[in-house]
């Protein structure tokens, strides 16, 4: 519980700006250190490896059970392992409250470099977090990177503008540069209704008078927020934003997307496309603009692709009216599900077939891949125990060939098939070692009753493979096992 504070990382106002064209941004628009504008900065230590943010939000943390905590580990020539590692919650030195009862600390993780000083920092949500009166009001804690990586000295707290209870601040997070003038990426954060901008203030290190808004949409399309993503889809040089839901009103739980357009302005609402509430970005087919991957593990069908079982669409970038479809907003996206000749497996109700998505290249032939999660797929009559796809990209976008997918009880797989575990409810592509090619992380937060369980698949020759996969938990770094929860949120 906390009651109402400043904070260093000082809230900016969120702008909606109709009707204003794509001006063409200032060199210094474009991030540094190789990273395209839509990238996510991981490097915390910056020694040119990305590390890996996962979150525990049912863990134990200083005796209160569900207070949350995160485990870091640190990328390097061999890849990221389990001696450089820590585990960081709000009972960490500098870190600002203390570990309570449900607050979830770690259930939404998101980096980018905040401050621009060539580290990335971590943002963790904490919706649960009271702030005094008001339950579940949320809040969020941004960790700073450094050359010896993160630790809580310093670190900032974010609560919304005008607290709310039961409102989960920090439910979802997304950092990258929307804008031109601001020297290091802004940050995205949305409740249970809302979105709201910040921005790092070296100078004033208060937070001034703030506004946000309800997520943009056409009528008939509003959404209840679920998650965010980032990528530059027009090639501006801009970050852009989707934030991604499930729509509400009169025909509630489709998958629905609004995209917000990087310009020198700011963000700019552009249109809603559907899609959702899972979503990733990348560059699928090598062109130069980011596409967006968008999940539907469970929502009903509206009369286009079905969602028996799951449905992932790709709506390709470019350089039209919009970030998305070729030539502008409304173009059709291309559907895949199970059944999509090529594709292992076959759709079933309660797959999950994209509850959550990575897209980068993990075989290193320029066109990133695209991660997919079903936790809820059975596994012979083992219900609920989870599975991982990989679809590969090409020149001509999203292909079955060579598609893999893996389960527990597959060839090389460390573990056994188990009932309610959840494989793949967070997958995460991560270049590591600096390769150039994006190993695989899967998470079962289910895994031995809720503690959960993070497995590697490393990359071979031909990509992603299962030969050399090898397991983790809390425990490893000194986190409290029991019910933690662990893998249920995976920085992207």
């Amino acid at each position: 519980m906390r009651t109402h504070r400043p904070a260093a990382v000082v809230a900016a106002s969120f702008l909606l700006l109709s009707g204003a064209a794509v001006a063409a941004p200032p060199a210094h628009a474009v991030p540094s250190a190789g990273l395209r504008a839509g990238d996510r900065a991981t490097d915390f230590d910056g020694d040119g490896y990305e590390d890996v943010l996962i979150g525990a939000p049912g863990g134990t943390a200083g005796g209160r059970t569900g207070a949350g905590y995160v485990t870091v580990q640190y990328g390097g020539p061999d890849g990221v392992g389990t001696v450089r590692g820590a585990v960081l919650d709000q009972n960490t030195a500098g870190v600002p409250g203390a570990a309570e009862t449900g607050d979830g600390f770690g259930r939404a993780l998101a980096t980018g470099d905040l401050d621009s000083d060539g580290y990335a920092d971590a943002v963790v949500g904490v919706p649960g977090e009271d702030i005094e009166p008001l339950g579940d009001a949320g809040g969020v804690v941004v960790l700073w990177g450094s050359p010896t990586g993160l630790s809580g000295t310093g670190s900032a707290w974010l609560q919304a503008p005008a607290p709310a209870a039961g409102a989960a601040f920090g439910s979802a997070l997304a950092a990258a540069r929307f804008s031109p003038d601001i020297p290091g990426d802004q940050l995205a954060v949305i409740d249970r209704t809302d979105l709201t901008q910040f921005q790092y203030d070296e100078r004033t290190r208060k937070a001034p008078a703030t506004r946000t808004g309800r997520v943009p949409g056409t009528p008939g399309h509003e959404i209840a927020p679920r998650s965010l993503t980032t990528g530059d889809y027009d090639d501006n040089g801009l970050a852009d934003l989707v934030v991604s839901g499930l729509t509400t009103g009169t025909e509630p739980g489709h998958g629905r997307s609004a995209v917000l357009l990087g310009e020198v302005q700011g963000l700019r609402f552009d249109h809603d496309l559907r899609g959702g509430p899972a979503v990733a970005s990348g560059d699928i087919d090598h062109d130069g603009y980011d596409d967006l991957v968008t999940g539907e593990p469970y929502s009903p069908d509206d009369g286009g692709a079905t969602t028996t079982g799951g449905v992932v669409g790709v709506y390709h970038g470019s350089a039209g009216d919009g970030p998305v479809g070729a030539g502008g907003p409304g173009t059709p996206p291309v559907w895949w599900t199970q059944d999509t000749p090529g594709v292992p497996g076959g759709a079933e109700a309660g797959d999950g077939w994209g509850a959550d998505l990575s897209v980068a290249d993990t075989d290193g032939d320029g066109f990133a891949d695209v991660a997919i999660g079903a936790p809820g797929e059975d596994i012979g009559t083992v219900a609920d125990a989870g599975a991982v796809w990989l679809l590969r990209g090409s020149a001509q976008g999203l292909t079955a060939t060579g598609a893999a997918s893996w389960d527990q009880d597959a060839p090389g797989i460390p573990g056994a098939a188990e009932r309610g575990d959840r494989w793949g409810g967070q997958v995460r592509l991560s270049d590591d070692d600096g390769d150039a090619r994006a190993a695989l992380l899967a998470a079962a937060p289910g895994e031995n009753t809720g503690d959960g369980i993070v497995w590697i698949l490393p990359v071979g020759p031909g990509g992603v493979t299962a030969t050399g996969s090898r397991t983790f938990d809390a425990g490893t770094f000194g986190g409290v096992e029991k019910s933690a929860g662990y893998g249920g949120a995976i920085d992207e």
